[in-house]
């Protein structure tokens, strides 16, 4: 009997110390996230810092 409570408690305890992984799941979201609206800012900024221009240009009826 003490042994197999032995057994059940290391059992646990190795289960409760596997919970931390290498990056955590929302942190790897956010870094992935974060990257691909930056990429997309690069490829696309010219041309939406264009239509953002002529919008203000025809408001402002310059």
């Amino acid at each position: 009997m003490h042994l197999l409570n032995l057994l059940l408690g290391q059992l646990t305890t190795d289960r409760l110390g596997d919970d931390r992984g290498d990056v955590p799941g929302w942190v790897m979201i956010t870094l992935m996230s974060a990257i691909l609206v930056a990429g997309l800012l690069a490829l696309a900024g010219p041309a939406l810092n264009g239509l953002f221009e002529e919008a203000i240009a025809r408001v402002s009826g310059a």
